[in-house]
Formats: structure tokens, C-alpha cells, sequence
């Protein structure tokens, strides 16, 4: 890995707390603990008599409570992410989890007080001018009414919460982020930087120093996932749920048919994906393209590496192209130190952008190393960065979206600077490397998302109609699920069988999978929509982006003229994918005839 310069672009978490160790962090845990007891004494048992107005100071000392806690939490896992080695770090997570877990305890009547009221009586309030602001959060969390539990039942389910999923998560992140790779002992995020070099070798050995990283801790993280499997199907058992997605659905304010078009839609064009890389094949010249070669860069591609200063230019400079407004927003990420950059020992892998709360401000969180696909994953996640700094106007309670609308913010990043460095390449071998590279990274979004949407379903499924699923069990199905996608086109290998292991998503976050691909088609047809209608669309983009989740979806939605229940809008998107293929068809057409 070259010198990226990246190695000192460190956060300033200061703007949360001063360390582990700062004072302030025992005075909030101390008012937070004061200030949910005084909110239970006043509230309980009253909130259905409540008028507008005593409902407004209701909810607005909720808020106001939830950001002090969202603050602690914030900063345990920011900090913990760079440094899951570290003791102090990972107890003051755990702490703050556990801290958490208990005022949520003793606070959830309110929701539950809410969601129980009369049908008419919740209606009249909700549409009260006084409550005008919070609108949507009072009657989107009546949505989960048919899946609460009476407090007794909520009260339990909190107070064990600690040592339930968070729990694993934190294992899940211990035991990768502590995890050496191959002779020179190397971090995850730095071999799976090797699947994207120009060698076949150096490809090759980062399959097999992956495969063998992970195949020495198989058991834990295979016992992890069944953890995680079953402590799902019981609490979707609990709370009534119909199937294993339908709680991230309601999460999403996505509807159950809504999903099942999107990856319907999606598995029917799977020929897309073949297409590609029967052409990648016949341009990289391979009798076979393996797994390992995927990612490979095709003959022409500039064999280089970005330093951090470039990376930012590109990316601000195409913003500045789109709007001032969404450069000025990003730029403040960099002279504001927040962002944390380098790879590092004990560091996660992977990339981020957290909210943190409205008083504060986004952090970014990334693995540079340079490479192409760095410089998208910094326009990506400054795309969610720039979501989240615009909407918190809203509050706490309004400022976070569906995460179906949060992944289009963060793919019309990417759409900014792969259409921006396209309007700059002229020979032809610079365009073609750069439109396989958008394919690829859509690819990855749109059906790799959706075949990993499968095999959740499959385990999830499986480990509730089976039990416990062995390592060898889980194997099957994810190799099922993804040759699904890549047929004939993409040899998969037996290491393959694997490399579901490392995947943070079915750990952390069991369905979030699918809000990529629903992210990445709503955006094409987005961007369609700004090619064709100019600069009149821009503030249209950055009313949705300030308005965060002050209103549904398809509220969001309807100023663009979009109606994401119908069954076609998804394959408007993937038609635009397929005119990407076919420019790069044409581009490569000329390529391989010289």
C-alpha cells in the first residue's frame, strides 16, 4: 500500500467528548439518569389524557432526554471503532449500552402509551397544530401498535437487551478487528484492498490470506451468526412479526410488496450481471474469471494510487459541480477534522458515516488505502455526511430517514463523481475502466445486495425451521444464493465458501441489505431526472436532503413525480443501469478489435 498522506486525518471527537476519561461523560449519565426519572413521574400513565400542547412539552423533553443519551452513545462507538483493542474503549462501550438499555427501561411507557391509545383519539392529537412538527414521528411509531408488548413484557426485553445482539455485535467487531491476515499480518480492510490490484498474484494470495484469516476463527463467527439468527426469530416471535424482514420493513415505512417487487425486479435482470463479465472475461483476455477477479482493473486503467488531498478535490470539486451549497456542507467534514481515515491495527474495517445528534455534528469514518474505489467510497459516505448535517434542523426525533432514502443520499455522492471524472476522460481506455468500475460498484449495490437479501432469508429461515445451522450448512446457502447471481460468468472457488463470515451487515444489522439496492435504483432514476431537468432539480435534492424523516418515503418522493408502489419504477432504474453496459459495450468494442 503506497503513502496516501491519509495516515494523520484523525477525527476530533472533542466536539462530543474529551476522551474516555471526561468528566462530562459522568455528569450526562447522571442527568440523563435524573431526567428520566422526572420525565416517568410526570408522564406515566398520563399520556393519553394529555392536551397538545402538554403532548408538545412531552415529546420535546423526550427529545431532548434521547439526545443527551444518542450523544454517550455516539461517542462509545466512535471511539471503540478505531480502536476495538483497546479496554477502556470497548468497557466504555459496553457501559454506555448497558446505560442505554436502561433508560430506555424506564421511558418506553411513553411509546407504549402512545401507541395504545384509540385509533381516533391518537388521529385527532397527531393532526393538532401545536404537534405539527412532529407529526410523522407520532404517527409513524404507531405503525409497531400491533407489536408491542404489554411494559412488563418491554420492560424485560430492555433490561436484558445488553447481553443480547449488542452484545455479538461487539464480539463480531473484537474478533475481526483483531484479527491478523497472512504472513505480514495485516488488517482486513488492507487485504481486501489487495482484491482490487492490478496482479492476478497479489489478487490470488489476498483470496487465500482472507480465507485463511477467517477459516481460524470460523466456529466463533459461525456461533455468532446462529446467536444473532435466533435471538431474531425470538423476538419477531414475540412481537407477532410474519416473517423474518417484515421489522426492518416497518423500520424502512417500506411495504411488504414494495420489497418483494424491488428484489424481484432486481433477480429477473440478473442477466445484466452476466453480460458484464463475460465481457470483463474477453478484456482482462482469462480462459475463466475467478472470484478474486471481480474487482480486477481492466487493461488501461491507470495503475495508481490517490493521495487523501486528491481524493478530497475530486470529490469537493465535483459537489462544487452539482452545488455549491453540497461542496461547502462536505468541506466542512475535512477542516473540521471529521473524518477518520487511516488503516490502522485494531481499527474496523468498512466505512460510515454517524449521525451523532443535532447538537453535535456527522462523523465519517473510512479505510483509505488510495485506491480507485476509495476515492467513491469517500464521495459515498460524505453523501450520507451531507444528509445527516442538513437534516438536523429537524431534531433528533425527525432528523434520521428510512434506511431506503438514507442510501440514495449516499449513492447520489457516488453519481456525482463518477458522472464528474467521466466529463474529464477522453481516451478511450480511461472511460471504459472508469464505466466498469461505476458497473462494478453498482453491481455490488444493486444485485450483490439482493443476493445477499437471499441468503439472509435462507439462514434466517433455515434457522428457524432447522435450528442450529453448522458452518457447512450456511456455506451451501450462500454459495447457492450468489452463483444465482453470477451463473456461469464468475467462477466461484471452494475459499468462497466463506466470505459471508466478514460481512458486518448480518451481524449488525439482519435485512438492512436490500436498502442498497433500493438506494441505488432510486438514484438513477433520480439522476436521470437531473440530466433532463437541470438546475431546476438541485433545490428540489437539497429540500429532500434537509427534510430528513419529517415525512415518509413516498412523502419525500412525490415532489419528483415518483411512485415507488409501483411495480415498474424499479425496472426504470435498471434500464438505466443497462444503458451504462451498453456504453461500456461500445467503449470496449474498439478495445478488444485493436
Amino acid at each position: 500500500m503506497g503513502d496516501t498522506m491519509a495516515e494523520n486525518v484523525t477525527w476530533r471527537l472533542e466536539d462530543l467528548y474529551a476522551g474516555e476519561d471526561d468528566p462530562a461523560i459522568e455528569a450526562d449519565r447522571s442527568w440523563c439518569r435524573k431526567e428520566a426519572d422526572g420525565f416517568s413521574a410526570e408522564y406515566r400513565g398520563r399520556v393519553s389524557s394529555l392536551a397538545p400542547d402538554q403532548l408538545l412539552a412531552a415529546v420535546e423533553r423526550y427529545e431532548a432526554l434521547m439526545e443527551r443519551l444518542f450523544r454517550l452513545a455516539s461517542f462509545a462507538y466512535l471511539s471503540f471503532s478505531t480502536q476495538t483493542q483497546n479496554a477502556k474503549a470497548g468497557a466504555l462501550r459496553q457501559s454506555v449500552q448497558e446505560f442505554h438499555s436502561e433508560i430506555h427501561r424506564d421511558t418506553l411507557f411513553f411509546e407504549l402509551e402512545w401507541t395504545q391509545m384509540a385509533d381516533e383519539a391518537a388521529e385527532r392529537l397527531a393532526a393538532s397544530p401545536a404537534l405539527a412538527r412532529y407529526r410523522h414521528f407520532l404517527e409513524s411509531l404507531r405503525r409497531y401498535k400491533p407489536h408491542m408488548l404489554s411494559e412488563t413484557e418491554e420492560r424485560l426485553l430492555a433490561e436484558v437487551s445488553p447481553v443480547g445482539a449488542p452484545a455479538w455485535n461487539t464480539l463480531f467487531d473484537k474478533v475481526l478487528g483483531r484479527l491478523p491476515f497472512g504472513a505480514r499480518r495485516r488488517t482486513e480492510s488492507e487485504v481486501l484492498s489487495d482484491l482490487h490490484h492490478s496482479d492476478r498474484g497479489v489478487r490470488k494470495q489476498a483470496a487465500a490470506e482472507l480465507t485463511d484469516g477467517l477459516s481460524g476463527v470460523l466456529h466463533i463467527l459461525t456461533h455468532i451468526l446462529n446467536t444473532i439468527l435466533l435471538d431474531k426469530s425470538i423476538g419477531d416471535r414475540l412481537r407477532r412479526y410474519p416473517h423474518w424482514l417484515r421489522s426492518r420493513n416497518l423500520e424502512n415505512e417500506a411495504d411488504d410488496a414494495m420489497v418483494e417487487a424491488l428484489v424481484s425486479a432486481v433477480g429477473s435482470r440478473y442477466g445484466l450481471v452476466h453480460r458484464y463479465y463475460r465481457l470483463k472475461r474477453r478484456l482482462l483476455g482469462y480462459e475463466a474469471l475467478y472470484d478474486y477477479d471481480r474487482y480486477a482493473p481492466i487493461p488501461g486503467t491507470p495503475d495508481r494510487t490517490f493521495s487523501w488531498e486528491e481524493a478530497r478535490d475530486i470529490v469537493l470539486s465535483a459537489y462544487e459541480s452539482f452545488s455549491p451549497k453540497m461542496a461547502e456542507t462536505a468541506s466542512r467534514f475535512f477542516s473540521g477534522k471529521w473524518i477518520h481515515a487511516p488503516v490502522l491495527a485494531g481499527k474496523r474495517s468498512g466505512a460510515y458515516s454517524h449521525s451523532t445528534v443535532p447538537s453535535a455534528h456527522p462523523y465519517v469514518f473510512l479505510n483509505f488505502t488510495g485506491t480507485n474505489r476509495d476515492v467513491i467510497t469517500l464521495a459515498h459516505e460524505l453523501g450520507h455526511g451531507v444528509h445527516q448535517f442538513l437534516a438536523a434542523k429537524q431534531g433528533l426525533l425527525n432528523a434520521d430517514t428510512p434506511l431506503t432514502t438514507a442510501e440514495s443520499a449516499s449513492v447520489f455522492g457516488e453519481t456525482i463523481v463518477f458522472r464528474y471524472l467521466l466529463g474529464r476522460f477522453e481516451k478511450p481506455s480511461e472511460r471504459l475502466s472508469l464505466l466498469c468500475s461505476r458497473l462494478e460498484d453498482s453491481f455490488a449495490t444493486i444485485f450483490r445486495q439482493v443476493a445477499m437479501n437471499r441468503f439472509e432469508e435462507a439462514v434466517h429461515n433455515g434457522r428457524r425451521e432447522k435450528g442450529e445451522l453448522d458452518a457447512d450448512r450456511i456455506a451451501e446457502l450462500w454459495m447457492d444464493t450468489q452463483r444465482a447471481m453470477f451463473a456461469d460468468s464468475v467462477q466461484l472457488l471452494d475459499h468462497y465458501r466463506i466470505w459471508w463470515s466478514y460481512i458486518p451487515h448480518f451481524v449488525h444489522s439482519p435485512g438492512y441489505v436490500y436498502a442498497y439496492a433500493f438506494g441505488e435504483l432510486l438514484v438513477l432514476a433520480l439522476y436521470q431526472q437531473y440530466r433532463e431537468t437541470g438546475s431546476a432539480f438541485v433545490p428540489l435534492y437539497l429540500n429532500l436532503l434537509e427534510a430528513g424523516g419529517s415525512r415518509s418515503p413516498n412523502e419525500l418522493l412525490r415532489p419528483f413525480g415518483m411512485d415507488l408502489a409501483d411495480p415498474g419504477f424499479w425496472n426504470r432504474g435498471l434500464n438505466a443501469l443497462e444503458d451504462l453496459l451498453v456504453d461500456a459495450e461500445h467503449e470496449a468494442s474498439g478495445i478488444i478489435q485493436s
